[in-house]
């Protein structure tokens, strides 16, 4: 099939639906080697999942790859394509794209698509405008430091051999979504204190067409880290990831003493936001915290205090590295704590 946007799009549109993508460039022609190759590809997926699911994802994104629709576009589209892309388009990273390419770049249906899958939230024209004239780009800069986490904090997982993982705070399933795909985590499970949260997380899942399988290996329960919950027990590592800014600093306490005290994880691994590094954000340059729901930000000194105190409370070993570009001047957007239990403190 025709793929305007390549490779990178062929993958960015299928791998954050969990299938295992093969992607081969077909040549002009065979025996004119000297034409090059042409704008087609041969595609294989694999993936586990009902036949239905499969169907929606190609009756949208077949015509997203071609970039065109060959006949008229009109609102009873806009029905179609968020029929169709029900359970799973609203939390495609590359949700804009799609909108756009399915709707043949028609402004106003793009507006009214994108309004409803946001829940009334107004999607910006000039920011629009730019991921049409250049979506791939303009996407990858939007998502690359989210995706910068979940690599920095997987690669994390496996240089520590951990095979059962749970991710408290674990919001919408992002992180739960690649632990999945990776074959070798053979426990999963997610914690967060929203309920509405956690039913997106199913759906970002597929968890009610999944197979037995994969429903063995995952689970999701609600809760919160700032009480004891036998849960939280019996996992190799803990991720925290994006989540302590959330707490009130007063109830760092509780979220120490339930995670490293009495959960106890051998690794546990949190991220958080370098406030150092806020002035590199339009709208920051003059402070202030990147998100309306953050309690606080750290600098890197305060959040290698804090990863060192806990260290010594509890047992374990920090060590802490950055995500994302690393400024000379402010550091990395994003700071990561690996904590280790000692072989002194026990299990």
């Amino acid at each position: 099939m025709p793929a305007r946007g390549g490779e990178r799009l062929l993958r960015g549109l299928f791998e954050p639906l969990g299938y295992a993508v093969e992607v081969e460039r077909i040549a002009l022609a065979d025996d004119l080697p000297g034409w090059g190759p042409s704008a087609y590809y041969t595609l294989r997926l694999r993936a586990e999942l009902r036949l239905s699911a499969l169907l929606r994802h190609l009756t949208v994104l077949i015509p997203v790859l071609d970039d065109d629709k060959h006949y008229w576009v009109g609102d009873d589209e806009v029905d179609k394509l968020l029929d169709r892309g029900a359970g799973w388009l609203d939390e495609h990273p590359l949700r804009e794209v799609i909108v756009q390419r399915y709707l043949r770049h028609q402004r106003s249906l793009t507006r009214a698509a994108l309004e409803r899958l946001s829940e009334g939230e107004v999607a910006d024209a000039d920011a629009l405008d730019e991921a049409q004239r250049r979506p791939e780009e303009a996407l990858e800069a939007r998502i690359s430091l989210d995706e910068a986490r979940r690599i920095a904090v997987i690669d994390a997982l496996h240089r520590v051999g951990a095979r059962a993982v749970v991710d408290v705070g674990c919001g919408e399933g992002k992180l739960l979504r690649a632990l999945l795909r990776d074959r070798a985590f053979a426990k999963i499970a997610g914690m967060d204190v929203s309920h509405r949260a956690l039913e997106r997380a199913r759906d970002r899942l597929h968890l009610d067409d999944a197979s037995d399988g994969v429903r063995r290996r995952i689970s999701l329960f609600q809760g919160s880290i700032t009480y004891r919950d036998d849960r939280l027990r019996g996992f190799d590592a803990a991720c925290a990831v994006e989540v302590i800014e959330h707490l009130e600093p007063e109830r760092l306490g509780a979220f120490e003493s339930c995670l490293f005290g009495h959960a106890r994880p051998h690794t546990v691994i949190v991220t958080t936001p370098n406030r150092e590094h806020n002035v590199r954000f339009p709208g920051l340059a003059g402070g202030g915290l990147r998100h309306g729901d953050h309690r606080f930000e750290w600098t890197r000194e305060e959040f290698a205090r804090w990863a060192r105190e806990v260290g010594e409370r509890q047992g374990y070993a920090p060590v802490l590295s950055g995500i994302g570009e690393d400024d000379p001047e402010v550091g990395p957007p994003t700071q990561m704590a690996i904590f280790t239990l000692g072989e002194e403190a026990g299990r």
